[in-house]
């Protein structure tokens, strides 16, 4: 029974749930169990929740029976990652400075997930403060892919990304402000959404970069994405750059109709130097949806060029603001990786970061002035598959280049731009798994998500599951 039901994704165990042929105290005690078999494994928990949990699990069947039954993801366990704020719990952001901070309140995506009923089973590791791709933390240890465990699950979300893919948590939610969302649910075979900014509150949720931070869903199902996104979305008066626009029913939207879609393809950016394999699965992507009756638009976007540089004097700026102090005081407990970017971050002058802003308002306009031609821009999530841990190199067609540089080239735009974009697995390369991203007009996340449906039904993984899973 254990591994059965953790196979399931949300959409298939609410409605159990909801008639009341699952207990959600089944449900917990068995991602629990499996949670903390795995936990050698890929190290995805920092913390788990195990007696809190089964209290809240007998809490939601409690309120089931009687009949206040709240919604999709009630009596649902899910762990998230640990920069995301519980009161009266340690938060880590997976660092030595924060190893014994306690908020005294929610973040209001903990305060969503819980009026929705969602059962909490712990925190999950990640790259130390966000800054990172690898997830290779020197204060809690190196997270491993669950397809393969000498493989990197991506970051900074990695133990979300290892977690959803290995049933140690049925959802999760993760933070992306380069790719930290996208790029390991592409490394880990799972549905990653990084929303429109301002469509999720970030309040509670310790920053990496202001303007480049999201909120998102880590799933097994797109329907699951849109079920978690329809639960923490909104406005938000304790965050200000939430934007005060209708939530839609996402679930609603999909329909799994494409025809007449115009997809977007972008050659000289998005397709150049790209992983030969990568390609291949993605264009093979594109070409099930034309087979459902979509068409395909090329399109040129001049400012990409640009974009990295962009993203990177931004990023790179932002973050050592916010950790300027920590470098002063107390520099030796920084991992060496991200203590040598926040060094880093305090060389760009104010008119590097200006010029960068600059850079970022002609690609908003270049992606509105597509958007206004097609629908959809697809892209591969990322140029390369899963590196071993410990390697800063990505083969690319039989050269080696730069890891980090490479593997945030086709997620950062999205930062940039603020647009919604989703990742959805498209296949296999070698045993590991590609993410085929679709990036979309600010606030259309329910046409994205029901693009990214119609594709998942054609079963692109062909029913394949992570080794943990097997």
């Amino acid at each position: 029974m254990s591994k059965e039901v953790v196979l399931k994704s949300v959409d298939e165990l609410a409605p159990l749930i909801e008639q009341k042929s699952l207990s959600p105290v089944e449900l917990t005690k068995a991602v629990l169990d499996h949670a903390e078999h795995t936990q050698q494994a890929t190290n995805a928990y920092v913390e788990i929740y195990r007696e809190e949990a089964e209290m809240e699990a007998k809490q939601a069947e409690k309120e089931i029976i009687n009949g206040n039954y709240r919604g999709m993801y009630h009596g649902i366990p899910m762990a998230l990652k640990d920069i995301i704020y519980y009161k009266d719990k340690v938060t880590t952001m997976a660092s030595k400075i924060h190893q014994n901070f306690v908020s005294n309140y929610d973040a209001t995506v903990v305060k969503k997930l819980k009026e929705a009923g969602v059962v909490s089973t712990g925190k999950l590791n990640m790259h130390e403060y966000a800054w990172g791709i690898t997830n290779n933390n020197p204060h809690y240890g190196a997270v491993h892919n669950p397809w393969d465990l000498d493989k990197i699950p991506g970051g900074s979300s990695g133990g979300s990304g290892a977690a959803v893919a290995a049933g140690s948590s049925i959802a999760s939610l993760g933070t992306d402000t380069a790719g930290s969302i996208r790029i390991p649910s592409s490394a880990c075979g799972i549905v990653g959404l990084k929303p429109t900014h301002g469509r999720v509150s970030k309040h509670g949720v310790y920053p990496l970069a202001w303007s480049l931070d999201h909120v998102g869903p880590m799933t097994k199902t797109v329907k699951d994405a849109a079920g978690l996104l329809q639960t923490i979305a909104g406005f938000d008066r304790n965050d200000p750059t939430t934007v005060n626009v209708p939530v839609n029913n996402y679930i609603e939207h999909l329909t799994g109709n494409v025809k007449d879609l115009v997809i977007g393809v972008n050659e000289e950016y998005f397709f150049h130097q790209v992983d030969s394999g990568v390609e291949k699965l993605v264009r093979a992507g594109i070409q099930r949806l034309v087979d459902q009756g979509a068409k395909v638009k090329q399109v040129s976007m001049p400012s990409l060029q640009y974009a990295e540089w962009a993203e990177l004097v931004t990023s790179l700026s932002e973050a050592s603001t916010i950790h300027h102090q920590h470098l002063l005081t107390r520099a030796e407990d920084l991992g060496n990786d991200i203590r040598l970017l926040f060094e880093l971050g305090e060389l760009p002058s104010a008119v590097d970061y200006l010029q960068a802003q600059q850079v970022r308002r002609q690609l908003k306009q270049d992606f509105q002035k597509v958007f206004e031609d097609v629908d959809v821009l697809i892209t591969p999530t990322l140029p390369v598959v899963p590196t071993s841990i410990g390697d800063d190199h990505a083969d690319l067609n039989g050269e080696k280049v730069d890891l980090i540089d490479n593997v945030i080239r086709f997620t950062g735009p999205s930062n940039l731009t603020g647009l919604p974009a989703l990742s959805v697995p498209c296949g296999l390369k070698d045993g590991l798994p590609v993410g085929m991203q679709l990036v979309g007009p600010a606030f259309q996340e329910a046409s994205i998500l029901n693009i990214g449906y119609a594709f998942e039904n054609t079963n692109p993984m062909d029913g394949k599951r992570s080794e943990l899973l097997r």
